[in-house]
C-alpha cells in the first residue's frame, strides 16, 4: 500500500535532547484523503537512538500512532550506516484506505550514506515493509503484496 503523506510541524524545545512537535498530517494518494492533526516528540534518546513517537487525531475521534526510530553508526569520520524502523498503529480500521485496526504496517530498513560536506550525503539503502492484521488481509483482497522489499537512494540534508 502507497501512501503518499504531507506532515507539517512546529517545533518547541522541551529539553536538550527531545523537542515537542505539532501539526497537520494528510494522506494523499488513491484512497480517499484524510486529515490528522499531530502531536508528538523528536529527539534523541539515551545512546543517540533517534526517536519519534507521533500521536494523531482526526474527526469522529479515529486515533492513530507512529513510533519511528533510527541510530546513525559512523564507520568513518564520513561513511554512517543508519538503520531505521517505523511502526504504525490505529485505533479504527478505515476500509476506504485499506487499515486495519492495531499494528498496521512495520517499515524497516538501511542506508548508506557518504557525508560529502557537514550538511549533504547522498545515500543508498535497503528498506522492507510488511503489513498486519486487518490491514494485510485489506491488501491480500485488493491483490496488493503484504511484504516489499525495495531499494532505495537520496540525500540527506542538514541545516
Amino acid at each position: 500500500m502507497e501512501t503518499t503523506r504531507f506532515f507539517t510541524t512546529g517545533q518547541f524545545r522541551t529539553c536538550v535532547t527531545f523537542d515537542w512537535q505539532a501539526g497537520a498530517r494528510i494522506d494523499l494518494d488513491s484512497g480517499p484523503t484524510r486529515a490528522w492533526a499531530a502531536l508528538g516528540v523528536q529527539g534523541l534518546a539515551p545512546y543517540f537512538f533517534s526517536f519519534a513517537p507521533t500521536f494523531y487525531v482526526r474527526d469522529g475521534g479515529r486515533v492513530a500512532g507512529r513510533i519511528q526510530g533510527s541510530y546513525d553508526l559512523y564507520l568513518s569520520q564520513r561513511l554512517i550506516l543508519q538503520p531505521q524502523v517505523e511502526m504504525n498503529f490505529y485505533g479504527q480500521a478505515d476500509r476506504g484506505r485499506g487499515i486495519g485496526t492495531g499494528l498496521s504496517d512495520l517499515d524497516s530498513g538501511v542506508r548508506l550514506g557518504y557525508q560529502i560536506s557537514r550538511k549533504f550525503a547522498p545515500y543508498i539503502g535497503f528498506t522492507y515493509s510488511s503489513t498486519f492484521g486487518q490491514t494485510a488481509t485489506f491488501a491480500r483482497s485488493a491483490g496488493e503484496s503484504v511484504h516489499v522489499s525495495s531499494l532505495v537512494f537520496g540525500v540527506w540534508i542538514w541545516r
